[in-house]
């Protein structure tokens, strides 16, 4: 793969190799690669999400389901619209809100239905995007505007209604493994002897191996050594974190990624690492630090057990295809206003429900606390028992 960062991108590639070859020193010749990922993602002023790349949309480095189509977000608030009915008070609050899109549909969704949210908070860490969310969500309508509200960190005080996430679990810093016949090892980056980034391994710590074997021993089939992987730790404590206050309601976690026993299948030996780069993938997390995203496929039945360890119920588990059939994606198509904008929907949904497009590989989970009630999006097909 051939690319050459532009000048300004050299500097900033520079000032964040200088930021890890820190960090490597800090951490005694060895930094583990969650810490990796960390630093090159969000490290303030410096990571990916923190220094003001162009990440989403045309001219990014990668696409999601509410760029391609407002259809998404339509659907999204269909899912939303019973909650925002039913809890006093209800809000909304998502986590990573790209460019605002995907409030911005929701929210215009649920105003041509006459339901609204009392507030719609964003957890936001990137400055840049949350300026490009603040310039998008300033052309609602005043009325709808004025409910949008930034936040630093997660709210503090109970509240009710709809947690929302779009391909955020895929962007947690994960531990990367490999198998060997003296046990799991802990990869890591290094430096070589011109100072550039190299990969090493080392005896993994006990809470990875712990976290490894425990896995291991909840799969089908035994996994032998050389065995290349990754594992998300952070994701326990993290769930915890984000849905900690929310007293009654949905947390609604749209991406991608399996069930662990196909996760962690055999012949899935090399891991589901990917980096993202001018719309095009590759498996390099080392060469372009902070330039482009990096991401692990979601192991769902690790989110299933976490939300078990939080006090909340998996409410439901299906494609993406399935959750937008089941929330009326094809109810909006038909409600085109003329023959082109139908088209042109039809033409945008194809990409979101094809299996072999976004439809399959991206997953819906929906977890719930005090909140009984069927949801729409997992009526189709639902695929809790492969969890």
């Amino acid at each position: 793969m051939t690319d050459s960062p532009r000048l300004h991108e050299s500097a900033q590639q520079a000032r964040v190799l200088a930021h890890v070859q820190a960090q490597i020193a800090a951490h005694g010749g060895f930094l583990p690669f969650d810490r990796y990922m960390h630093e090159v993602l969000y490290a303030p002023s410096l990571g990916y999400y923190s220094a003001g790349a162009h990440k989403l949309g045309a001219g990014g480095d990668f696409t999601t389901a509410p760029e391609i189509s407002p259809l998404f977000g339509a659907c999204v608030a269909a899912q939303c619209l019973p909650l925002l009915q039913e809890l006093p008070g209800a809000e909304i609050i998502e986590l990573g809100a790209g460019t605002g899109r995907l409030a911005f549909d929701v929210l215009h969704e649920l105003a041509r239905q006459g339901v609204l949210p009392a507030r719609y908070g964003i957890l936001e860490v990137s400055p840049d995007l949350r300026a490009r969310q603040q310039a998008l969500l300033a052309t609602l309508p005043p009325e709808l505007a004025q409910r949008v509200h930034w936040l630093d960190a997660p709210p503090v005080a109970p509240w009710r209604g709809v947690l929302l996430a779009n391909e955020v679990l895929d962007a947690l810093a994960c531990e990367l493994f490999t198998l060997s016949a003296d046990g799991p090892q802990q990869r890591g980056v290094t430096l070589d002897a011109q100072g550039g980034l190299a990969w090493a391994a080392r005896p993994a710590p006990a809470p990875l191996a712990a976290a490894v074997q425990q896995l291991q021993a909840t799969l089908p089939e035994p996994l032998e050594a050389g065995y290349q992987s990754e594992v998300c730790t952070l994701l326990a404590p993290w769930l915890a974190a984000v849905t900690g206050t929310l007293q009654q309601g949905v947390a609604l976690f749209f991406d991608y990624g399996l069930p662990r026993a196909q996760y962690y299948h055999p012949t899935r030996h090399g891991g589901t690492l990917r980096c993202h780069r001018q719309q095009r993938a590759h498996d390099d997390p080392l060469l372009w630090p902070g330039l482009q995203d990096i991401t692990a496929w979601v192991d769902f039945t690790r989110v299933a057990e976490a939300a078990d360890d939080c006090g909340l119920a998996v409410a439901g588990y299906t494609t993406q295809a399935a959750f937008l059939l089941g929330t009326g994606i094809e109810a909006q198509i038909a409600a085109a206003p003329d023959d082109l904008a139908r088209a042109r929907s039809v033409s945008q949904a194809r990409e979101l429900l094809m299996p072999e497009a976004m439809g399959e590989a991206f997953k819906a989970i929906a977890l719930s606390r005090e909140w009984d009630a069927p949801l729409a999006g997992f009526s189709l097909r639902d695929l809790r028992e492969r969890l």
